[in-house]
């Protein structure tokens, strides 16, 4: 966690959804504009290249769908929501992907 998140009592929180179509659903709570959401291989710890979606809303909380590419093997992953400065944030409950 930051500083700036114990100093203002700001905890950022990504809430996986559902994954449906090679579609992820996600919410998030207090992620700033230019913060960043990766995808990580739970078994090698891995933050994968693609996809990664940048939050351009400047209001703190909303939703977001991310398109899975068809190169990812299926596998346990979970969503790191990374802060404008590239520090990690919060991160989702695992979920596989088939």
């Amino acid at each position: 966690m930051s500083p700036e998140s114990t100093l203002f009592g700001m905890i950022s929180i990504i809430n996986f959804v559902e994954l449906e179509n090679r579609v992820i659903t996600a919410t998030y709570r207090n992620l700033m504009i230019r913060a960043k959401v990766v995808l990580v291989n739970k078994a090698s710890g891995e933050q994968l290249a693609d996809p990664v979606t940048t939050i351009a809303s400047p209001v703190p909380n909303g939703s977001l769908r991310i398109r899975l590419p068809h190169p990812i093997k299926p596998g346990i992953y979970y969503l790191r929501a990374l802060n404008g400065h590239g520090q990690a944030a919060a991160h989702s409950v695992e979920f596989y992907v088939s």
